[in-house]
């Protein structure tokens, strides 16, 4: 039971580091676009609508996909004052908890409403209103869905990590010298 918690939580946490390499990927794509853009508009002054706008779909991607991995990192934010303060056992209670009754809630209403906002995109085959800009507006608005499914996918390893530190499975997270 104890390594298939451990065991469960690490595949878990792979899903997520690749969401955040996926998010590294669509960041050094934004670097390469607004460089191009740079480029473009001041040496040969000419711009581009849709490359403008891919800066923004991208941007908002990483965005978006990044939280799943901030959530395994532990980077969220938190009002560490009490927090900190607590036991391993009440802060795991409280991290699965929270992911329970405020997370997953959060995933599933925006992710909801996600899928009805991009279908509607979709449905109407929504493009840009300038001139030159992106069509399949659909795509983009897809991306909050499926990146609050990748937060939701994350958030499972985020509650079997609380369970096994709980257990003391494992050492509080951050700490790398606990041996069971």
């Amino acid at each position: 039971m104890r390594s298939k918690l451990i065991r469960a939580e690490q595949v878990f946490n792979r899903f997520s580091d690749w969401i955040g390499t996926f998010s590294a990927v669509l960041l050094l794509l934004l670097v390469l676009n607004v460089f191009y853009d740079v480029v473009m508009r001041y040496l040969f002054n000419d711009v581009s609508i849709g490359m403008q706008e891919l800066e923004w779909h991208l941007y908002s991607m990483i965005f978006l996909f990044g939280i799943a991995y901030t959530l395994k990192s532990d980077g969220h934010v938190r009002v560490d004052v009490i927090y900190e303060r607590l036991s391993v056992k009440k802060r795991a209670i409280i991290d699965i908890l929270g992911t329970l009754f405020f997370l997953w809630p959060f995933c599933a209403l925006v992710a909801g409403y996600g899928i009805g906002f991009a279908y509607e995109a979709y449905d109407i085959n929504e493009v840009s209103g300038d001139p030159g800009g992106l069509p399949y507006r659909w795509l983009i608005k897809g991306m909050i869905c499926a990146s609050l499914i990748c937060v939701l996918i994350s958030s499972i390893g985020f509650v079997l990590r609380a369970i096994n530190e709980y257990l003391g499975l494992q050492p509080p997270h951050g700490h790398e010298t606990f041996q069971p």
